[in-house]
């Protein structure tokens, strides 16, 4: 199997729009939870979130077809455009056949629809935007990124919980490594930061209601833990064939090497706390890395901070790894500005892609009394690692299980 090449990063986040804004904030060690002020959320459980505020500075969308589509898309095509810069690619130079775009989300966009439903039920069926249809979809995105770049070569919509941009990234990588297009747009988006969608996550279970102390609130491994807060945002990268790389003197910023997933079949929401399945997935991916456990100098933690789910992931790791497991610099970025549901493999592979470039760990906020010992969890600060293999973990709802594993060039 050939490497694939990540030659471009594109990232909109509640810590940033670009990468450089979005490392720096990250290096910093800040948290950008805060409580909700888009719309009145007081009675909700759960009222705070990792918000983007400054979207439209940052947009080449026309005022015209934001009129058309809802936020995840246009997080999507804003990380889209800011991918393609950063590989030096203008997509009407390449063959448009032989693009594709594999993208996930979980929960598509609710801002625009509940605009819309509401709408109906006060004007009925002619106060209906006729685009209601095309907007609030899952596959959305993947059409509006599409048509924007003339992009017509296979693609693909993943939609698996908090798992779906990860696994949109090892499709990908799959799809190339078959030669069957020269170059993928892959991650994922998610705008859940709406009064319909926050329903849905809090009626989901796991958020914390911690909303006194937002920046405080999501602490995954803590003994204190609460529960996951949510954010929204876009991570997507240029993937392509390390040799088409290299033929056009492209940036090489990483190389992902291998990918691997399974289900734990044991409840329609909870995982397997044993973390078997898990752990069977982070061997699939290693093995197609062709890589022993002690090979692997950074974890990428999924960290929903929720007893079950965090107990399993430390369980999985330690099947995996043994006795290395306490010596492999392990974090989990995402606590910084909220886990990106749908989103979150997707900025969590951004995310070391740069720790890899700049040799240092991210840390894990608010992790200040482990509940789950036997892992090296880097807290307090960011620290000095050289990172040249790195495994990033994402799971969703009723145990579905992501993991890969990406090496520096």
């Amino acid at each position: 199997m050939g490497k694939i090449a990540i030659t471009g990063i594109g990232v909109v986040a509640p810590s940033g729009i670009g990468k450089r804004q979005f490392w720096a904030n990250i290096k910093a060690g800040r948290s950008f939870i805060k409580e909700i002020t888009r719309f009145d959320a007081a009675k909700y459980p759960s009222h705070i979130a990792g918000q983007i505020d400054d979207l439209d500075k940052y947009s080449h969308v026309s005022e015209r077809l934001l009129k058309k589509i809802d936020a995840f898309s246009h997080m999507a095509l804003i990380a889209s455009e800011l991918a393609l810069q950063d590989a030096g690619i203008d997509v009407k130079n390449e063959d448009p056949n032989l693009v594709g775009i594999f993208l996930g989300n979980a929960i598509g966009g609710w801002l625009y629809a509940e605009t819309e439903l509401r709408d109906l039920h006060i004007e009925g069926r002619e106060g209906v935007s006729p685009y209601m249809a095309s907007a609030w979809f899952p596959a959305a995105p993947q059409g509006q990124v599409s048509i924007y770049y003339g992009i017509k070569g296979f693609s693909k919509t993943v939609v698996a919980d908090r798992a779906s941009s990860l696994m949109a990234i090892g499709y990908a990588n799959k799809t190339l490594s078959k030669n069957k297009l020269n170059m993928i747009l892959a991650g994922g988006m998610e705008a859940p930061v709406t009064p319909y969608a926050l329903l849905c996550c809090n009626t989901y279970g796991g958020l914390s209601e911690d909303n006194a102390h937002p920046e405080s609130a999501y602490r995954p491994f803590d003994r204190k833990r609460s529960g996951f807060v949510i954010g929204e945002g876009a991570g997507i990268m240029v993937m392509e064939p390390i040799q088409r790389a290299k033929s056009r003197k492209a940036n090489i910023l990483a190389h992902v090497s291998g990918y691997g997933y399974s289900c734990d079949a044991v409840d329609r929401i909870n995982p397997d706390a044993s973390g078997r399945e898990l752990a069977r997935a982070i061997k699939m991916a290693l093995s197609d890395a062709k890589l022993n456990p002690a090979d692997i100098d950074y974890i990428s933690l999924d960290g929903l901070a929720v007893d079950i789910w965090d107990k399993g992931e430390v369980a999985a790791i330690k099947q995996v790894f043994g006795t290395k497991a306490k010596d492999i610099p392990v974090s989990c970025p995402k606590s910084m500005f909220g886990n990106l549901l749908g989103a979150s493999g997707a900025v969590d592979l951004i995310t070391v892609v740069m720790a890899m470039e700049n040799n240092l760990v991210p840390l894990t906020l608010n992790l200040d009394d482990p509940d789950l010992n036997g892992l090296n969890y880097v807290t307090k600060e960011a620290r000095e690692h050289k990172i040249n293999k790195a495994l990033v973990i994402s799971r969703g709802r009723g145990g579905i299980n992501s993991a890969l594993v990406v090496e520096k060039t």
